[in-house]
């Protein structure tokens, strides 16, 4: 998916009715040893990075239950979008551990540090009208009778975005990601280093060619 550059959105469901991901299988963890379950959390860890990593924007549709790893992997995404009775919680704290994946790191980042905090040290769970209120999910929709609401909610909105400049997406979103991480003067610098990738690029030159004739432009990622 990285190196195709055909892909312009990349939409997470579950084809399991009612569970988006219910997190790790804790009967199959039981059974590891101690040096296993380190190795195992680690390399989940990976993957959530490698998803969070992906250049085009990623939306989760969360339908049913997103527990422990399960809204790890629906942070790990740009955007997220829940059934309004999904369940979601990072539960780890009520089996005895801590989220393992990035919960820790990106929940707070998404809905500030006292939330974060609550609700991993209480390990809750929320309905996605609650998730919406705090900010961490950009849409919730009313449930429908083939359980599928969110994931139609997420087609609409990878809609929204599929016309758009697929190369000044790719850059808006590496410099929303990267200049988080730092102060505004270098998140100012990191957007000045995007923003000069994306100016000699055939897109921007059809996109002021198209405002300019007053028609829809053609955009190709070029």
């Amino acid at each position: 998916i990285r190196f195709d550059e055909q892909v312009r959105v990349v939409v997470f469901k579950s084809e399991v009715k009612g569970v988006f991901c219910a997190g790790a299988d804790l009967k199959e963890r039981a059974k590891m040893d101690d040096a296993e379950v380190g190795e195992f959390v680690r390399r989940l860890r990976n993957l959530m990075d490698e998803i969070a990593a992906l250049p085009v924007p990623t939306i989760a549709a969360i339908d049913g239950y997103a527990l422990g790893g399960g809204l790890e992997l629906a942070l790990a995404c740009d955007l997220r979008v829940a059934a309004s009775s999904a369940k979601m919680g990072l539960i780890e704290t009520t089996r005895g551990l801590l989220p393992g994946a990035g919960g820790t790191q990106r929940l707070p980042r998404c809905v500030g540090i006292g939330l974060a905090k609550e609700l991993i040290f209480t390990g809750r769970q929320i309905d996605g009208e609650q998730a919406f209120s705090m900010g961490l999910v950009n849409h919730s929709v009313p449930q429908n009778s083939e359980g599928d609401a969110a994931y139609q909610r997420a087609l609409a909105l990878a809609e929204e975005i599929l016309p758009q400049a697929p190369f000044a997406v790719k850059m808006g979103k590496l410099a929303i990601n990267k200049g988080m991480e730092v102060d505004i003067a270098s998140g100012m610098a990191i957007e000045g280093m995007c923003y000069a990738q994306n100016i000699p690029t055939k897109d921007r030159q059809e996109g002021m060619a198209a405002f300019r004739e007053k028609r829809p432009p053609r955009f190709t990622g070029k």
